[in-house]
C-alpha cells in the first residue's frame, strides 16, 4: 500500500462521481486546524460556508457576512486542504451587483484563497451570472431550494415544496454551466426527481437520500452547535459536552494545585 497522500479532487472528478454512482461527501470548515482534520478524513469537498456567520460569529443568519470575511476564512482553509475540492460561498450581496462585479468578487476568492470554486444561491434568476463566471474560468456550485440569504423574503427557514420552481432553477443552473447544485430543505421525493433529471451532481442538506451527495455543517456534525439543531442534522459526536468537561477539569486542577506538575515544568 502506498503512503502517498491522496490526490487533489478536481471539478471534473466530482462531476464524474455522479455517473459512477459514487456518493459525494461535503463538510464545512472555517479555519486551518479544522480544515486539516476534515481533509484527513478524505471527504470529496470542503465548503467554506457563509454559515460562518451563525456558527462562528454568533449571528442570527448569514446576511451580515462580508466578502472580506469569507476570504479571510477561506484563505486559512485553502492552505490546510490537500485532498478535497474546496468551495467558497459568495456572501450576500457580492453576486448581485452585476456580472462584472460578480466576476471580480469571485476572482478575488480564487486568487486570494487558493480554493477552487465558488457557490452562489439561486437558479434561473442567476443563470446569466453563473454562465459569466464559468466563461471566466470560475467553477460554480449553485444552491436551490431554501436559500438562507433570502430568509427575509422567504419568511423563515421552511421546507421548499414548489416543484416547478425547483425543477426550473436546477435545470437553469445546469444549463448555465454549474458543476453541481446544493438542494436545501426540499422534500425527499422532489429532490430525488430533480437529481434524476440532471447530469450534474446534487448535494442534499435536508433533502433526503436520493441526492448524489450530502453536506453537513461541521459544528452540527460534531455536536458543537450551541442551540437546537435542525431536523436534518445527525450528530456524529457530542463535543460540546467534552469541551465543557475538559475546561472544567483544567479549572479544578489549577485551583487544587494539581496542574502544572513537574511533568509540565522546565528545570
Amino acid at each position: 500500500m502506498s503512503d502517498a497522500p491522496p490526490k487533489k479532487i478536481t471539478v471534473p472528478q466530482l462531476v464524474a462521481m455522479k455517473q459512477a454512482h459514487h456518493k459525494i461527501t461535503v463538510v464545512t470548515a472555517y479555519d486551518y486546524t479544522m480544515a486539516r482534520l476534515v481533509d484527513a478524513a478524505e471527504i470529496e469537498c470542503i465548503l467554506v460556508g457563509d454559515s460562518v456567520g451563525m456558527v462562528v460569529q454568533g449571528r442570527p443568519n448569514t446576511l451580515p457576512v462580508t466578502l472580506d470575511q469569507m476570504i479571510y476564512h477561506a484563505e486559512m482553509v485553502g492552505r490546510a486542504v490537500h485532498h478535497a475540492l474546496t468551495v467558497v460561498d459568495l456572501p450576500f450581496p457580492s453576486f448581485l451587483l452585476g456580472v462584472s462585479r460578480t466576476i471580480e468578487n469571485a476572482a478575488r476568492v480564487l486568487k486570494e484563497t487558493g480554493c477552487q470554486a465558488v457557490k452562489l444561491e439561486g437558479g434561473a434568476e442567476r443563470a446569466e451570472v453563473i454562465a459569466a463566471l464559468v466563461s471566466a474560468g470560475i467553477p460554480v456550485m449553485a444552491h436551490c431550494g431554501l436559500r438562507p440569504q433570502a430568509i427575509c423574503q422567504l419568511g423563515g427557514y421552511r421546507v421548499q415544496r414548489d416543484h416547478d420552481r425547483l425543477m426550473a432553477d436546477a435545470k437553469a443552473a445546469e444549463q448555465a454551466g454549474a458543476f453541481s447544485i446544493v438542494l436545501e430543505c426540499v422534500p425527499a421525493p422532489l429532490a430525488a426527481e430533480v437529481t434524476a433529471a440532471l447530469q450534474i451532481p446534487t448535494i442534499g442538506i435536508g433533502a433526503g437520500a436520493g441526492c448524489d451527495g450530502q453536506v453537513l455543517v461541521l459544528h452540527d456534525l460534531l455536536g458543537l452547535t450551541l442551540d437546537r439543531s435542525p431536523r436534518h442534522v445527525k450528530r456524529y459526536a457530542q463535543l460540546k459536552e467534552t469541551v465543557v468537561q475538559a475546561v472544567g477539569q483544567f479549572r479544578d486542577e489549577v485551583r487544587e494545585g494539581k496542574f502544572p506538575t513537574d511533568e509540565q515544568a522546565f528545570h
